[in-house]
């Protein structure tokens, strides 16, 4: 056998192991259970494999197939929509999230449990679901406990972020894989704890933004009273004029989150890049389905490299180390 026929089959061994992971260890799809998987023609091969797996573990398994949506947060067809909350579970490996989307959360407070899977690659999936769930899963508790353990978070780095973030009367979310009870949602690939500021002001660099990529030098940001008001460079001239579009709240700032996953590498898609152990993402647009209360059809995130991030006199982060094991 060749030398890349071997690796050929390395990987494909990977991606099956990552598979069974996401149905039968992270949803934990019995048999007799109604499963949808909804993917857009970009995703179309990643949706037949996942549904294949879901049959594979008992289910009656449907793959729904919708147009690309324009945006993450974009609403999917009412079909869909209705789908999603009549299943016993969803995945959805989609082009665009639907994460932040009014069906989805209509899903979750049904009682359907579920993972959305926006810009996921076969080779992501393979490489991020073999991480080390255990030290994951303990990562992603300790973060949401400490963003759960004061009243205001700061974010610095070396390259010019300084933004204080206001966590009163906010709860934060770990997001560790484990969506084996009713209602239980997240993103898949995982390895994150989060929470939904109630406001914030500072500036921040960011070095992966949504839908724009890597930016050649990082984008500075100016947050002011909870909202996006200035972006320097041209990357952050493109994300801000995004999430303007989608409305007056577009540019709300919605969420800041721990990166815990060792296996995620820098990318330019941000599903992965916001999963990197040791980084800080923070969101603009949509919060209402992760504790916040504002509904509009965008979330984009942005990602920080090497930050210190303190959440009253807890230190969360450490220039880039995770100071909480």
């Amino acid at each position: 056998m060749s030398t890349s026929a071997r690796l050929a089959r390395f990987a494909m061994g990977q991606l099956e192991t990552a598979l069974d992971t996401v149905i039968r260890e992270c949803l934990g799809v019995g048999a007799g259970e109604d499963v949808l998987v909804v993917s857009d023609a970009t995703t179309r091969y990643l949706g037949v494999v996942l549904r294949d797996r879901a049959a594979a573990a008992g289910a009656d398994a449907v793959l729904a197939e919708m147009a690309e949506r324009a945006t993450d947060g974009t609403e999917p067809p009412p079909t869909i929509a209705a789908a999603l909350a009549s299943a016993d579970v969803f995945v959805a490996p989609t082009s665009r999230s639907l994460s932040h989307t009014k069906a989805r959360k209509w899903a979750t407070d049904a009682g359907a449990r579920g993972a959305t899977m926006p810009g996921v690659t076969a080779g992501m999936l393979a490489r991020m679901m073999t991480a080390d769930f255990a030290a994951l899963r303990r990562r992603c508790l300790a973060a949401a406990a400490a963003l759960d353990s004061g009243e205001e978070a700061r974010l610095t780095c070396q390259r010019g972020s300084d933004l204080r973030l206001d966590l009163r009367g906010r709860s934060a979310i770990a997001d560790d894989g484990d969506l084996r009870s009713p209602g239980a949602f997240g993103n898949l690939p995982c390895g994150e704890g989060f929470i939904s500021p109630a406001g914030g002001d500072g500036r921040l660099a960011a070095s992966s933004l949504a839908t724009v990529g890597l930016a050649r030098d990082p984008a500075l940001l100016t947050v002011s009273e909870g909202r996006l008001v200035e972006a320097e460079g041209p990357e952050g001239g493109v994300l801000l004029q995004r999430l303007r579009h989608g409305g007056e709240h577009g540019v709300n700032l919605a969420e800041l989150g721990v990166g815990t996953n060792e296996r995620a590498t820098l990318t330019g898609n941000i599903l992965e890049d916001e999963k990197i152990l040791g980084t800080v993402h923070v969101a603009f647009g949509a919060s209402a389905g992760i504790g916040g209360n504002v509904s509009v059809p965008i979330h984009l995130d942005v990602v920080v490299l090497e930050p210190t991030l303190t959440v009253g006199d807890v230190t969360v982060l450490d220039a880039g180390r995770f100071a909480l094991d």
